[in-house]
């Protein structure tokens, strides 16, 4: 890669392991947040705190992380990819602290709405940035997500580290320093946001790099329309179903999990001391007397080693058809869903093998459906193409929290899992769909 090239992938892969850090970290303190409330209040009206309150609660932060992806991938046209990132990153850092200064379930969910707010405009300001900046744009993309996934991954673990020693609001406050920080550096970074643009041609559609708008973006409100109606007349509408079947299957699988793991065979939570040599664990007082959920570790680990999934899938949608790719692996994905009870309730040594299976194929799929957008959208549109992605991925799939809490409240696990699976299969057939197109 060139300096270009590299100065970007930097500041994006900075910004894509903030995001996903805070996104994934959530989901350690649902067990928490169930233990301490009882109810909700709303006024004169008290609601019972279950899984399936809190997976309406997450879901209004995670929806509007996708909702406010379309009005972001708009803005990212008009301003620049580099101002919303700074933005985005103060945004996560300020939901944070409020998330740390929380005294119930609905000062939490103003922080996660915050959060969401915030968040929503990093994928398609880094993924125009991405597609439009970088000559080598599988590889970035592929530096992008493993990025993404060591966010993803170490998130968790940092905050599950933390709360051995702090409560959760003490932790939240602290994981809110990370991205002040990121966003100081994303002040002085300097780069050329549309180096890889090959010039607009005349004519063309909403399949290729070129085409309509290709400089541009959208003025007006009639323009949107327009631009939004040509590329939901060809082959990304096709597109726009495979993000959102893996939105729905992303969310629904991640959400309860360290919650579902508890419940297993081998995954009972372990007191500090029992790990640690006699005398060290006196030293330590009551520190010592606190529990570790093994459920939270293999949680992590599984989502770190998606890194192998993303930096494999960015390199495959180099020397592959997408739409294979497409086609294959969400297939595997339908088939993992079907198959995670039954290996689970095999016990822990067992999981950690299907854990890392799992978590490889549930991020190989992005690159995939990353580097199809670009192939199926013009570039100067390209902000709002994946605008409209990401409102599929996290917009309509942050409904997957709250399907997944309604099953698990009202059906049972082996119920979500074959729902998940049918998100799975659904992709898989409409990659078959758009290779033969």
């Amino acid at each position: 890669m060139n300096r270009n090239d590299r100065s970007i992938v930097g500041l994006t892969m900075l910004a894509h392991g903030m995001v996903h850090t805070y996104e994934l970290s959530v989901p350690i303190f649902i067990p928490l947040w169930l233990a301490e409330f009882d109810v909700v209040s709303l006024g004169p009206v008290e609601v019972a705190v279950t899984s399936a309150t809190l997976g309406l609660l997450v879901t209004v932060g995670y929806g509007l992380f996708g909702l406010g992806a379309l009005p972001g991938g708009v803005l990212v046209d008009r301003v620049g990819s580099r101002r919303l990132i700074t933005v985005c990153l103060v945004g996560m850092a300020t939901a944070f602290l409020l998330l740390g200064l929380a005294p119930g379930l609905v000062a939490i969910t103003f922080a996660m709405i915050v959060w969401g707010v915030s968040a929503s405009v990093y994928h398609p300001a880094g993924l125009a940035l991405l597609s439009k900046g970088v000559e080598q744009r599988g590889t970035g993309f592929a530096y992008h997500g493993i990025a993404g996934n060591l966010g993803i991954g170490l998130g968790p673990l940092l905050t599950t580290l933390l709360l051995v020693a702090f409560d959760w609001r003490t932790v939240a406050a602290i994981l809110a320093v990370p991205a002040l920080l990121a966003a100081a550096y994303a002040v002085r970074a300097s780069f050329d946001e549309t180096a890889a643009v090959e010039p607009a041609t005349d004519g063309g559609d909403a399949g290729g790099a070129g085409g309509s708008k290709a400089s541009s973006g959208v003025d007006s409100l009639s323009e949107f329309v327009a631009e939004s109606r040509l590329l939901f007349t060809g082959s990304f509408a096709l597109v726009f179903l495979v993000v959102m079947m893996s939105g729905l299957y992303y969310r629904g699988v991640l959400t309860f999990m360290p919650e579902l793991l508890d419940g297993l065979p081998g995954f009972e939570p372990v007191a500090v001391a029992s790990l640690l040599p006699g005398g060290l664990a006196d030293a330590l007082g009551g520190l010592g007397g606190r529990e570790v959920a093994p459920a939270n570790y293999v949680y992590s680990g599984l989502l770190t080693i998606g890194v192998v999934g993303q930096f494999v899938g960015g390199k495959l949608t180099d020397r592959i058809p997408v739409e294979r790719g497409i086609a294959a692996s969400f297939g595997l994905l339908g088939v993992l869903a079907l198959l995670f009870l039954p290996v689970a309730n095999l016990g822990f040594a067992p999981f950690l093998a299907f854990g890392a299976a799992l978590g490889v194929m549930l991020f190989i799929v992005q690159p995939f459906y990353q580097a199809t957008v670009a192939e199926y959208t013009p570039a100067g549109t390209r902000g709002l193409s994946y605008g409209f992605t990401y409102l599929g991925v996290f917009g309509v799939g942050s409904f997957g929290g709250a399907v997944a809490g309604a099953v698990l409240t009202y059906a049972n696990p082996p119920t979500l899992f074959a729902v998940l699976a049918a998100f799975g299969f659904v992709a898989s057939a409409t990659g078959v769909v758009l290779a033969r197109k």
